[in-house]
């Protein structure tokens, strides 16, 4: 009886410290971060169809969640929440406004400049006129870097210089951001050095916070900045899943 014991409460406090449940006993430290990409009539993992966007977002008003920009994270408040949305593409445009709108809420479009320029696959993508006209109540613009490339896979100087290209556009484009960095397919370096580097690279950049995927719940102030978590929402996840995400993360049970 005494190992069972002992068992379970091993287990209950890997659940409490994995899953960072500690922080429901101080709200104002969680911050949860949603990360989406593209809204369609066709879900899969990349894709969330409007209805279920719809019903997310109602959701989140109806729970009283706060939802945030990057640049008022550090305003204390219950239930923080931030909407990531990644690339830019034209289908963002078409439905956030008015979702957003609708239910108090606010969203981080991550752009990467040069799938504007020059598109990205088969996708349709905002304009930069888009992007300048977006209410600056609900949309908050951040970084994505200009070429999505994994920055695993490139030198320091070469991070630098794209993400100097990202920020040169927008700003030649007459369009306002916030120094946060989505970092391209969530990865960056995974040796120690490499990431001492990237992160005065960011510093120096004046890059205030970056994010990963990580899956699970921020607690706030984060040090360093640079490892920000998000949660993935897919379009096949139900409602039940999307609130379990909410508390956990992401679980690999479900």
């Amino acid at each position: 009886m005494m190992i069972f014991c002992i068992i379970i409460a091993v287990v209950g406090i890997f659940i409490i410290v994995h899953f960072r449940l500690y922080l429901f006993l101080s709200p104002k430290d969680r911050l949860i971060i949603l990360m989406y990409h593209q809204i369609g009539n066709q879900p899969d993992d990349l894709t969330v169809t409007p209805e279920n966007l719809e019903k997310q977002f109602s959701y989140l008003r109806r729970k009283n969640y706060t939802s945030k920009f990057f640049k008022e994270i550090g305003r204390p408040s219950e239930r923080n929440i931030i909407i990531t949305f990644d690339d830019g593409y034209l289908d963002n445009f078409e439905y956030l406004p008015g979702l957003l709108e609708k239910y108090h809420l606010k969203a981080t479009l991550f752009i990467s400049t040069k799938f504007i320029q020059e598109g990205y696959k088969q996708y349709a993508m905002m304009s930069f006129e888009d992007l300048r006209s977006l209410h600056k109540d609900y949309f908050e613009i951040g970084l994505h870097s200009h070429a999505h490339e994994n920055f695993r896979n490139i030198t320091g100087n070469c991070i630098k210089q794209d993400l100097r290209t990202n920020m040169d556009i927008l700003e030649k484009e007459n369009i306002p951001y916030t120094r946060v960095l989505a970092y391209p397919y969530g990865k960056y370096p995974k040796e120690k050095d490499k990431q001492h580097q990237l992160f005065s690279l960011l510093t120096d950049l004046g890059i205030q916070f970056a994010v990963r995927i990580g899956n699970k719940i921020n607690s706030f102030p984060s040090d360093p900045p640079y490892t920000l978590c998000r949660i993935d929402i897919k379009g096949g996840d139900s409602m039940i899943k999307f609130k379990l995400k909410l508390i956990f993360g992401k679980l690999k049970l479900f």
